[in-house]
């Protein structure tokens, strides 16, 4: 049973990974998706402007490259079962705060394709749960079918 778990977990992370990578070789997309749906609030901006004077990308392409990191390193861990329970929890409010901001279904009511993203979110959530609930620990094994004396 461990075989599955570690097997099912690399293939869980290659999502993050490969979203990771995507958004780092495209912030510039990814930064106009943000900007179109995530305000800056004011009581930052003084802070916002001297990070990009700093770094000569706009906030939202920042957001963009931070947002790709954290993909990637927190799919990277999770595969490699280093941490896992808390980069599972990190990208546990990560994908809740993605689904809040980018597929509001219920101001589409007549959008099924939105819906459906929210709900393959929702599945991931649960996936990030089962995760972050079974983390590094070492668990007790039960006898595979067959093994144990009747």
């Amino acid at each position: 049973m461990p075989a599955f778990v570690t097997f099912g977990r690399v293939l869980f992370a290659v999502l993050f990974i490969y979203l990771g990578v995507s958004k780092l070789y495209g912030f510039q997309a990814t930064g106009e998706e943000i900007a179109a749906k995530v305000g800056i609030p004011g009581f930052i901006e003084p802070y916002t402007s001297q990070l990009a004077t700093m770094t000569g990308l706009a906030t939202p392409q920042m957001l963009a490259v931070f947002i790709g990191a954290v993909e990637l390193i927190c799919g990277f861990m999770i595969a490699l079962n280093f941490g896992a329970r808390f980069f599972a929890l990190l990208l546990i409010f990560f994908v809740a705060t993605e689904t809040f901001y980018f597929y509001d279904f219920w101001g589409h009511p007549g959008d099924g394709k939105m819906l459906v993203d929210a709900l393959k979110n929702l599945s991931i959530i649960g996936a990030l749960f089962m995760i972050a609930g079974y983390g590094r620990g070492s668990q007790t094994t039960e006898p595979a079918y067959g093994d144990g004396n009747i």
